[in-house]
């Protein structure tokens, strides 16, 4: 009889997670029509899929797989802060007032920034909910901040930038808030937008190495090592990659979730050097270091894409794997400071003109 009870258990459980993945707005949809055949042309899909420029393997074994879910669930000392986080508060007109001659970025942690060049604002990967997950009730949470962004206190936006569809990346409630704004996104992204209720005109879906001019800037997707899905079976039937932003005198890399690739010297001879370039370096395990770097190599892959300055993203917001949240941020400030990268620091909120040096801080020592 208990046998009955636990299966039928789990058969109710089953059809309850295929119906919420199938009718969640959170979700998002998948690109059909014209956006699915405009996928089915590109020189980047084949075998039904979007396929990342180097081999990357995929596949866990069961037995890995069950002992990173103990792991996660069991937690460990280390992996969260213990105290709030010491933040900025954003500065929209602080924001408004640097010189069209310059850039700027505001991180406002993980992979949520805004970037300025020629007098454009980006906003990239905003993400300004409670939780990185497919569910509202669990799931990774964000750290305790002094204050968290949110789209109320954004500047003017003239872009949004996304890098892919994963929900630490792309997060429904902010899109809701953002659909009057204009999206630059890589192929097959749009579909999720639009079922959001962002209009289709507002929205500019580009495949590997194509380019949008908005203004004086130009941007680029560019490869990276990663994968894309936000439901059960759509596993790379998006695209990925990363941004190339080039003003009239300086350029910004968004490099995003990214394996070490060798498209990282690719980009770096296309394009380098860059004045500022903004490189994951969190939720890396060695398990899927085809997918997440591990912080040495964020470091490499600056040399790699001629970086004059580098600044580290992608951490200090969520725990997405099992190191220490303090882990990422003190091995790329030694691997940098071995290779003599210069590396930007700058606290959760500051707005970054220059990028000025000067405002690196080790604010993460106050912290326990």
């Amino acid at each position: 009889m208990i046998l009955w009870i636990l299966l039928i258990a789990v058969a109710v459980l089953g059809i309850a997670l295929v119906l919420y993945f199938n009718f969640a707005p959170i979700v998002g949809s998948n690109p059909t029509g014209e956006r699915l055949a405009r996928i089915q042309a590109s020189p980047n899909y084949r075998d039904g899929k979007f396929q990342n420029v180097v081999e990357t393997d995929m596949d866990m074994p069961i037995g890995s797989l069950a002992k990173v879910m103990w792991e996660f669930a069991k937690g460990a000392e280390g992996r969260e802060p213990k105290d709030t986080i010491p933040t900025v508060a954003f500065d929209a007109a602080a924001w408004e007032a640097v010189p069209d001659t310059s850039i700027a970025t505001a991180w406002f942690g993980h992979s949520t920034l805004l970037i300025k060049v020629d007098g454009l604002t980006f906003l990239c990967d905003p993400v300004f909910g409670e939780r990185a997950s497919t569910f509202s009730f669990m799931g990774p949470k964000r750290f305790n901040y002094q204050q968290h962004i949110s789209v109320d206190l954004l500047p003017k936006v003239d872009a949004v930038l996304l890098s892919h569809d994963h929900y630490d990346h792309l997060d429904h409630g902010a899109i809701l808030r953002l659909k009057d704004k204009r999206f630059i996104v890589p192929l097959g992204v749009g579909a999720h937008l639009e079922h959001w209720g962002v209009p289709a005109a507002a929205i500019t879906e580009k495949d590997w190495w194509e380019s949008v001019e908005l203004g004086s800037v130009k941007l680029t997707l560019t490869p990276s090592r990663h994968f894309s899905g936000r439901g059960m079976t759509n596993r790379f039937s998006t695209l990925w990659g990363a941004w190339v932003i080039e003003g009239q005198s300086k350029k910004v890399y968004f490099g995003a979730d990214s394996g070490y690739s060798p498209t990282f010297k690719e980009v770096g001879e296309r394009f380098g050097p860059f004045d500022l370039v903004l490189l994951e370096c969190g939720a890396y395990n060695e398990r899927w270091s085809n997918i997440h770097m591990m912080p040495e190599e964020t470091a490499q892959a600056a040399v790699d894409v001629k970086a004059k300055v580098l600044m580290p993203i992608h951490w200090g917001k969520f725990s997405l794997a099992m190191h220490e949240w303090k882990d990422p941020i003190e091995r790329v400030s030694a691997k940098t400071s071995e290779l003599g990268i210069a590396l930007l620091t700058p606290r959760i909120g500051r707005i970054v003109n220059g990028p000025d040096l000067g405002l690196s801080e080790r604010w993460w020592d106050e912290v326990e």
